[in-house]
C-alpha cells in the first residue's frame, strides 16, 4: 500500500490545470451552477469507436474498450483547445474508485498513438489502485487539503465504473465538465455495434448548452479523423499530415454553422460608386446642407489666448460649399500635371481645410496621403521619400515646411504642381498659393463633371503608411473599394443617416481618419471638429460632444479613456460609438456608456491592410439592456465580419480553419484589402495571402494574415487572445532597433555604430547606442571624450524619431568588436560603464579652469565628484553633467553623499544624488537645504526627476495601483494535477534564477518534480545567453547537474519593464505552457529609494498577475521578505507574540524606511487584493537568507556577510544582542516550492520562513572571533566612528553598498519582530523538511568565503591561543554570485 501510495504521489505531482475556453467570465468567487446534456454519438461515429477499441485489442493483446477510445478522443479535443501536452482527468477504476489520468498528448502524435497512450496510463493507474480516501489523505499530507480541486476541473467516467459516491469524492467547486459514457443496446438484429452515449455535467456560470453541443460535435470529428486514419494503417498505408493530432481537421456541421465559409462570394463586383461621385451626388442634391462644422479658439491661432479661456466660436460649412472648395483645387492639380493614381501629398492641420484636401485630390482621380507637420522634419522626408508625391498641398494652419523638406522636394522629387497656404475662408472660398485663380463653375452635373475624375473600385484613392523594421515605413496602397463598399451595410445596420452629427477625433495622419471623413460624406450628414483645446483638456471633450449633440462617434480606446476621463458631462444624444485600433475593454465601455446612458458600443477589428474595420460586436445602451456587459468578459471581442468580410481563424499549424475554441492565427477575407504595400512585391505577397480554402481562386480573393491569434466563439464571434511580434519593448512603446540604427548610420560625423538594450548601472533596461566615430572626428583634439559629437547624435535623433526611442547611452569606440565571420560581435560590445574613452588619467582638481566660475557650493560638490568619477583631464566638467553619465553608481554615490556630509558640514539625504543627478541640481538642492536659495517653488518636476521621486509615498501608491490590477472574475481553483502527481512534467516559470536564492529554488524545483522543466526569466540578449546565465549561476552555487540541460530554458526578459519585458512570442509561450509561476526576481538595494524599485519589484508583481490569469490560471508564488515588517509597530507588537501570517499589514503602511522594504509591502497588499480577486496567489515570507546546510555556498554580496567582512577589515565588531532571523537557503528554497507544488498551500495567502534558533548578530561576531579572526567587541558608536572613518578612506571596502545602512542606526534598523509560522510548518507537515541551527553551520559559511576568496585566511593560532579550525570543503568554488535577483 505505501509503495502505492508512493507512485502516487510522484504520478500526480505538479498536475497541468487545463483551462477550457469559456462564454461567460469566470466569477470570483465562483459559482456553480449545474446543467446535463445527454447526447448520442451517430452510427458513424459509434462504428469508428468499436473498430478503434478492436484494432487497439488486436495491437496490443490486451483487452481494448470504446472507453478508452473515447477517452483518447476527449484528450485530443483538450490538448486543440487549450494546447497543453500534458492532460490531467478524473476517471475511476472497475472498482468504482477515483483515478487521476496522466495523458500526454502532443501535435505530432497520431490517434492510435493517443489511444494507446491512454490505455497504458489507464492500466498503470489501475495497477496502482488505492482506496481513493487514503490516496487522498497521503496526497493531501504532501500537497495540500485542496489538492483534489487542481484535478477535478475536467472529470471522464465510464457510467459502469462510477456511482453517486465516486462521482460525489471528486466533485469540487473548481469541476467544470463532467463526461459519463454509456453504452446502449437495442437487441435488434440490424444493429451490430452499441450506441454510445454522452452524458455531460456542465457549469453553466461558465459554458452554455451550445458550447458543449460543439464539443460533443467536435468529438465526432476526431473519431472520424481516427477512422479515415485506422482504414489507410490497415491498408498498408502510410500516416497523412492531416491525421496527425495538431493538423486534423476538428471544424464541425455544427461549427461551419456559425464560422464564415471561406469559399462563400463576397459580392466582389459590388461597388455604390466612389466617394467622391457619392459625395457630388449629395452636394448637388443638397448644397445647403451644412456639412462641416468647425469649433476654433477665438485667439488667431486657433488656441485659447490663456489656459483657462473656455471662449470658441464655431464656423460651418454645407455641402455645396465645400463642393466648390474642392473643385477649385481639384482643378488645380489636374491643370498642374497630376494624373490618375499619381500621390498628392497633404500637410495636414485637424480642420475643415484637410477635408477640403481630401475630397479635391481624390476629385482629382489622384491618391491622397496625408503627413503630420508635427513629425520631426527628416520623418517628413522619409514619408516623401516613400510616397514619391507628384504634388504637394500644404495647409495654411500647418506651418511652413522646414527647409530641409523643402530641399527635399525640391532636389528629390519630381513635384509637378505644389499648393501651399490653403485656406478655407469663413464664406467658403478657397485660398492659397498656387491655386487655379478660376472660380468654379455653378453648381450643376454638367461642369462638376470637367473637375470629377472617374475612378473604379481598383483605383488607389489612399496611400498610408505602417512601420518597416527597416528604418522605412511601409506605404500601404488602400483602393475606392474600401472607401464606399461597406457605408450602405453600416447605415442600415446602426441606423446611420444624413441627420446624424459625426466627429472628427482620429489622428489627422492615420487611416482611421478616414471613417471620420468619408462616413458622413457618403451619407450626407455632419462632421463636427474639435480643437485641440476640445481634444487636449481633461473632461473638456465630453462637453463638446455634448454641446454639439453629437450622435457618432469613432473611437480608439485610448481616445474613449480620453473622452470619459475627468468628465461629467452627459452626451445624451450620442447614440453610437465605433471603437477600433486596440483592444476594448469592459471597464472601458462602462467608463463611457455611464456619460452616453444611449449610447451602442460596436467593437470593430481592422489594420491598415484591410482599410477599415472590418468586423463589429455591438453593445447595446444601458438605457434598452442594462445589464449587456454584466455576462461579458473583460475585452470586448472582435466580433463577426461585415457584410462581404470573413474573420477566419486557421490552425497555425495546418491550415485548417479552427473549429469554435479552437486557438489559431486571425485572417481577414475581404474585397476591399489593401492593393498592397506600394513598391514591396515580397512584402505584400508575404501578407496579402491567396484563399487557399478555395480551388477557383479569383484573383480579388485574397486573405490577409493579420498576426493576431483568436478564436470562435459559439456564436461565430472572434476574440483576440494574442499577437504575434518581436518588437523591443522599452517602458511599453515598441521600438524598433534597425531604424535607430539606419537613422545613425546616416549622420556623417559616424563610421559605424549598432543599438541595443541593455542593462545599465542602474539595472534599468536601456537604449544604448554605441557609435564609431569617423576618422576626422577621431582626430579632434577639442572633444576627447565626445561630448560634442553625442550631443550632435541626439539632436540628430530627436529630430526624427520620438523621445522614447532616442538612446538614454551613448558610447563611443575606436571600432566595433566583430565575429569571424565579419559581423557585429554584440556580445563583445562593452557595458555603457566601461566605454574606450575614459581610459585617461583623472586630472588635478586644481588645474580644471572650469572651476573659477562656479559658486562655492558647486566648487566643493565638483572637487568631490573629481576625487570619485574617472573624468579625464581634457574633459571639462559641466554643471549639466550627470553623476551617472560620467560613470557614477550606486557605490560611489552612497561614498560621494558621505563625502559632501564631511566637505560641506550639511546632512545631504542618501538620495540626494538619485533625485539630483547634476551637478547644477544637487548643488542648487545642497543651497536650499542650507538656506541659500529659496524653498524650490512647488511645479511639475522634470523628467528626469519625476522617473525617481514623484510617488508621494508608498502607501499612496498602493492605492492607485489597485485599479490597475488584472481582474480574473473568478474563485482560485486548487493546484492542477500536473503540480502534484510524482510522474508529471510540470513547467515553471521562475523570476530571479540567476540570483543566489533563485539558483537553489531551481535546484529545489527540479528535485521535487523530476519529470518537471523550468522556464527562467532573466536578463540577456537572447534565449541561448539567458540560458548559460541560468546555468552559470547555478554552476557557482553548487547545484548544476549537465542533466538539466534539457529542462533548463533561459528567455530574455527584464522585470522592470512592461510583459516581464518578454517578447510577445515568449509571453504567448509562457501563457499557454506555464503551470505555476515562481516570482523570486527583484532589485535588491538598499540605497534606492521606492519609486526607483517600483518597476523591477511592484510593477513586475502586476505583471506576473497577468501572467498567470493570461490563457489559463497559474498558481504564482511570490517571494517577499520580512523587511516589508520593518517597522516599530511590528518590533513592538512582536514583542508580545509572534506576528501571525494572517496579518493584513496595515501596520507597515506607514514607518518603513528602505525602498526595498516599501516595495515589498505594496507587492504583498496588491497580490493580497488580488487573492480576494480569485487569483491562486501565496507569498512566502523570508528573513536573511544565508549559505546552504551541506556545501556552505553562500551568498557574499548579502548584508550579513558584508557586516561581517567590514568588522574583519575594521579589527571591530559592534555590541549587539539583536535577534536576527536567518535561515540556510536550502530550506528557503523547499518552502518555496513546496508552497508551489503543494494544493493546500491555497489554504493560506502568507507562509513565514522563520528560524526558531533565535540567532543573533553577537553570536555571528563571536563566530568570528571562534575561528581566529582578530575582532574586538566595541561599542556602538566607537564602531560607528571607525567604520566611517575605514570606510570613506578604502574604496574596497565590503561595506559600500550598505554604508547608509550600517551608519544611520544598524541597531534600530536591525531589530525584527519573532514571527508565526504556523502555516509554513503546516505546510511543511511530514515532508521531512526543517530548519536547521544557524551556529552550526557559521563556520561552513566561513569556510566557504574564504576558499571564494571574499573573507581572509584566519591569522595562524597563536600560542596560548587556540582557535577552532574551519571544516574541509571538497568543492570547487568558481564564483560569488551578486545578491540582486532582478534578471
Amino acid at each position: 500500500m505505501e509503495a502505492r501510495v508512493g507512485r502516487w504521489q510522484e504520478r500526480l505531482r505538479r498536475p497541468t490545470e487545463l483551462q477550457l475556453p469559456t462564454d461567460y467570465p469566470r466569477p470570483s468567487p465562483l459559482k456553480v451552477v449545474e446543467a446535463v446534456e445527454t447526447f448520442e454519438l451517430s452510427a458513424a461515429a459509434s462504428m469508428s469507436v468499436l473498430q478503434q477499441a478492436m484494432w487497439l485489442q488486436q495491437e496490443t493483446s490486451r483487452a481494448g474498450s470504446p472507453f478508452t477510445v473515447l477517452l483518447a478522443a476527449f484528450a485530443v479535443l483538450l490538448h486543440r483547445y487549450t494546447r497543453e501536452e500534458d492532460i490531467v482527468v478524473s476517471s475511476s477504476s472497475e472498482s468504482l474508485n477515483p483515478l487521476v489520468l496522466r495523458l500526454a498528448v502532443g501535435g505530432e502524435d497520431t490517434f492510435a498513438d493517443v489511444v494507446q497512450m491512454a490505455q497504458r496510463v489507464s492500466q498503470e493507474a489501475a495497477a496502482d489502485e488505492v482506496p481513493f480516501a487514503a490516496l487522498l489523505a497521503a496526497w493531501q499530507a504532501e500537497s495540500g487539503e485542496g489538492a483534489v480541486a487542481g484535478v477535478s476541473h475536467v472529470r471522464f467516467f465510464n457510467q459502469t465504473d462510477a456511482d453517486a459516491q465516486t462521482l460525489q469524492q471528486t466533485t469540487t467547486a473548481a469541476t467544470e465538465l463532467t463526461v459519463v459514457v454509456r453504452q446502449r443496446t437495442t437487441g435488434s438484429l440490424r444493429q451490430l455495434q452499441p450506441t454510445v452515449e454522452l452524458q455531460i455535467t456542465y457549469n453553466q456560470v461558465l459554458f452554455t448548452a451550445q458550447r458543449i453541443a460543439h464539443i460533443v460535435a467536435q468529438l465526432e470529428e476526431v473519431l472520424a479523423v481516427a477512422a479515415a486514419a485506422l482504414t489507410r494503417a490497415q491498408a498498408g498505408e502510410g500516416v497523412l499530415d492531416e491525421h496527425r493530432v495538431g493538423r486534423m481537421r476538428i471544424s464541425s456541421a455544427l461549427d461551419r454553422q456559425v464560422t464564415p465559409d471561406p469559399t462563400a462570394d463576397l459580392h466582389w463586383d459590388e461597388f455604390p460608386g466612389s466617394i467622391t461621385e457619392v459625395f457630388v451626388h449629395n452636394a448637388l442634391a443638397h448644397p445647403e446642407r451644412r456639412f462641416l462644422v468647425e469649433s476654433r479658439a477665438i485667439s488667431s491661432e486657433d488656441e485659447p489666448s490663456s489656459p483657462d479661456s473656455k471662449a470658441l466660436d464655431e464656423r460651418a460649412f454645407t455641402y455645396g460649399q465645400v463642393l466648390q472648395a474642392a473643385r477649385v483645387l481639384s482643378r488645380t492639380l489636374q491643370r498642374g500635371g497630376v494624373q490618375r493614381e499619381d500621390v498628392v501629398v497633404v500637410f495636414a492641420f485637424r480642420g475643415a481645410e484637410l477635408v477640403v484636401a481630401i475630397l479635391g485630390v481624390l476629385m482629382a482621380g489622384a491618391t491622397y496621403s496625408v503627413v503630420d507637420p508635427a513629425y520631426p522634419a527628416a520623418r517628413q522626408t522619409v514619408y516623401l521619400s516613400v510616397a514619391q508625391p507628384r504634388a504637394l498641398v500644404v495647409l495654411e494652419r500647418a506651418g511652413a515646411l522646414p527647409a530641409e523638406v523643402t530641399a527635399y522636394a525640391a532636389t528629390e522629387l519630381d513635384v509637378a504642381c505644389t499648393i501651399s497656404g490653403l485656406v478655407l475662408g469663413d464664406d467658403g472660398e478657397l485660398q492659397g498659393s498656387g491655386l487655379d485663380a478660376a472660380p468654379a463653375a455653378d453648381l450643376d452635373s454638367a461642369t462638376v463633371g470637367s473637375d470629377l475624375v472617374s475612378v473604379g473600385p481598383e483605383s488607389i484613392g489612399t496611400l498610408s503608411f505602417t512601420s518597416g523594421s527597416t528604418g522605412v515605413p511601409k506605404g500601404v496602397r488602400g483602393r475606392h473599394y474600401s472607401l464606399t463598399h461597406f457605408a450602405p451595410w453600416m447605415a442600415r445596420e446602426f441606423g446611420l443617416g444624413a441627420d446624424d452629427r459625426f466627429t472628427m477625433l482620429s489622428g489627422i495622419a492615420h487611416d482611421p481618419i478616414q471613417r471620420d471623413v468619408f462616413t458622413p460624406a457618403f451619407l450626407g450628414a455632419e462632421l463636427h471638429i474639435p480643437s485641440a483645446v476640445d481634444i487636449g483638456e481633461p473632461g473638456r471633450l465630453a462637453e463638446w460632444m455634448a454641446a454639439h449633440a453629437a450622435t457618432v462617434t469613432h473611437l480608439t480606446p485610448a481616445m474613449g479613456q480620453l473622452l470619459a476621463a475627468n468628465a461629467d458631462a452627459a452626451i445624451a444624444t450620442l447614440r453610437n460609438a465605433f471603437f477600433v485600433g486596440d483592444l476594448l475593454t469592459k471597464r472601458d465601455c462602462q467608463r463611457l456608456q455611464r456619460l452616453a446612458r444611449n449610447c451602442r458600443i460596436v467593437n470593430m477589428y481592422g489594420t491598415t491592410e484591410t482599410q477599415r474595420a472590418v468586423s463589429f460586436y455591438a453593445i447595446p445602451p444601458p438605457s434598452t439592456d442594462a445589464l449587456a456587459l454584466a455576462t461579458a468578459k473583460d475585452v470586448i471581442p472582435a466580433g463577426r465580419g461585415m457584410r462581404d468580410v470573413q474573420l477566419l481563424v486557421a490552425n497555425d499549424v495546418g491550415g485548417a480553419l479552427c473549429g469554435v475554441g479552437e486557438v489559431g492565427e486571425i485572417f481577414v477575407r475581404s474585397g476591399g484589402l489593401a492593393a498592397g504595400y506600394l513598391r514591396l512585391p515580397d512584402a505584400t505577397a508575404a501578407k496579402f495571402v491567396g484563399n487557399w480554402f478555395a480551388r477557383d481562386t479569383d484573383a480579388r480573393d485574397r486573405l490577409y494574415r493579420t498576426g493576431d491569434l483568436g478564436r470562435f466563439r459559439t456564436d461565430g464571434a472572434v476574440e483576440c487572445i494574442g499577437r504575434i511580434d518581436d518588437q523591443v519593448k522599452i517602458r511599453g512603446f515598441r521600438i524598433e532597433l534597425g531604424e535607430i540604427d539606419h537613422l545613425l548610420a546616416q549622420h556623417p560625423r559616424l563610421r559605424a555604430n549598432a543599438t541595443l538594450v541593455r542593462r545599465d548601472m542602474h539595472e534599468e533596461q536601456t537604449l544604448v547606442a554605441y557609435v564609431v566615430p569617423s576618422e576626422v572626428e577621431q582626430q579632434r583634439v577639442d572633444d576627447p571624450a565626445c561630448q560634442d559629437l553625442i550631443a550632435a547624435l541626439r539632436t540628430h535623433l530627436r529630430a526624427k524619431l520620438p523621445a522614447y526611442a532616442v538612446p538614454a547611452v551613448f558610447v563611443p569606440l575606436p571600432r566595433l568588436p566583430l565575429t569571424p565571420n565579419g559581423k557585429v560581435d554584440r556580445a563583445a560590445l562593452p557595458f555603457p560603464d566601461t566605454p574606450a574613452f575614459r581610459a585617461a588619467a583623472p586630472a588635478a582638481p586644481a588645474t580644471r579652469p572650469e572651476l573659477a566660475t562656479m559658486s562655492a557650493t558647486q566648487r566643493a560638490l565638483a572637487l568631490v565628484w573629481l576625487e570619485l568619477l574617472p573624468l579625464p583631464a581634457d574633459v571639462p566638467l559641466r554643471l549639466d553633467a550627470d553623476f551617472f553619465d560620467l560613470g557614477g553608481h550606486s557605490v560611489l554615490a552612497t561614498r560621494m553623499v558621505f563625502r559632501v556630509r564631511k566637505a560641506l558640514a550639511v546632512d545631504a539625504p542618501l538620495g540626494l544624488v538619485f533625485r539630483c543627478p547634476t551637478l547644477r541640481a544637487m548643488a542648487a538642492a545642497l543651497d536650499r537645504q542650507q538656506g541659500l536659495l529659496p524653498a524650490e517653488p512647488a511645479a511639475e518636476p522634470s523628467e528626469d526627476v519625476a522617473a525617481v521621486d514623484s510617488t508621494p509615498s508608498y502607501a499612496a501608491d498602493f492605492d492607485a495601483l489597485v485599479p490597475q490590477l488584472p481582474r480574473l472574475g473568478a474563485a482560485y481553483v486548487a493546484y492542477s494535477p500536473v503540480l502534484v502527481e510524482r510522474d508529471a512534467a510540470p513547467t515553471f516559470l521562475l523570476t530571479g534564477a540567476t540570483g543566489y536564492l533563485g539558483a537553489f529554488v531551481l535546484d529545489a524545483l527540479l528535485r521535487r518534480h523530476p519529470h518537471g522543466s523550468v522556464v527562467c526569466l532573466t536578463r540577456a540578449r537572447d534565449a541561448e545567453a539567458a540560458t548559460a546565465r541560468v546555468r552559470a549561476a547555478a554552476e557557482a552555487n553548487l547545484v548544476w547537474r549537465d542533466e538539466w540541460a534539457s529542462r533548463v530554458r533561459g528567455i530574455p526578459g527584464d522585470l522592470a519593464q512592461p510583459q516581464l519585458g518578454l517578447s510577445a512570442d515568449d509571453w504567448r509561450f509562457c501563457a499557454k505552457n506555464v503551470d505555476a509561476i515562481v516570482h523570486n526576481g527583484a532589485l535588491v538595494h538598499w540605497v534606492y529609494p521606492y519609486a526607483k524599485l517600483r518597476a523591477a519589484n511592484v510593477l513586475s508583481t502586476i505583471e506576473a498577475l497577468r501572467l498567470a490569469a493570461d490563457t489559463r490560471i497559474k498558481p504564482l508564488v511570490f517571494v517577499s521578505s520580512t523587511s516589508a515588517l520593518d517597522t516599530d509597530h511590528y518590533v513592538q507588537l512582536g514583542a508580545a507574540a509572534p506576528i501571525r501570517e494572517s496579518d493584513d499589514l496595515s501596520g507597515s503602511r506607514h514607518g518603513l524606511l528602505t525602498g526595498y522594504g516599501q516595495s515589498k509591502w505594496v507587492a504583498e497588499k496588491l497580490l493580497a487584493h488580488a487573492r480576494r480577486d480569485g487569483f491562486p496567489v501565496t507569498i512566502v515570507r523570508p528573513g536573511y537568507v544565508l549559505g546552504h546546510s551541506r556545501t556552505g555556498a553562500t551568498n557574499a554580496d548579502d548584508f550579513i556577510w558584508r557586516l561581517a567582512k567590514g568588522c574583519v577589515q575594521v579589527g571591530l565588531s559592534p555590541i549587539m544582542a539583536n535577534a536576527v532571523n536567518i535561515c540556510p537557503v536550502d530550506y528557503v528554497a523547499r518552502v518555496v516550492v513546496e508552497a508551489v507544488s503543494q494544493p493546500r498551500a491555497l489554504d493560506h495567502l502568507v507562509y513565514h520562513v522563520f528560524n526558531h534558533d533565535r540567532f543573533r548578530f553577537q553570536d555571528l561576531f563571536d563566530s568570528l572571533r571562534l575561528y581566529g579572526y582578530s575582532v574586538l567587541d566595541a561599542e556602538y558608536m566607537h564602531w560607528r566612528a571607525r567604520l566611517m572613518e575605514s570606510t570613506l578612506a578604502d574604496r574596497d571596502s565590503a561595506l559600500y553598498p550598505l554604508l547608509h545602512y550600517v551608519l544611520d542606526d544598524l541597531p534600530t534598523s536591525t531589530k525584527s519582530p519573532a514571527l508565526d509560522d504556523a502555516h509554513t510548518r503546516d505546510l511543511l507537515r511530514d515532508s521531512g523538511v526543517e530548519c536547521p541551527a544557524i551556529a552550526p553551520l557559521v563556520g561552513l559559511y566561513i569556510a566557504y568565503l574564504v576558499k571564494a576568496g571574499f573573507l581572509p585566511s584566519p591569522p595562524p593560532a597563536q600560542p596560548g591561543k587556540p582557535h577552532k579550525s574551519l571544516p574541509e570543503l571538497n568543492v570547487e568554488v568558481c564564483a560569488l554570485v551578486s545578491r540582486t535577483s532582478n534578471n
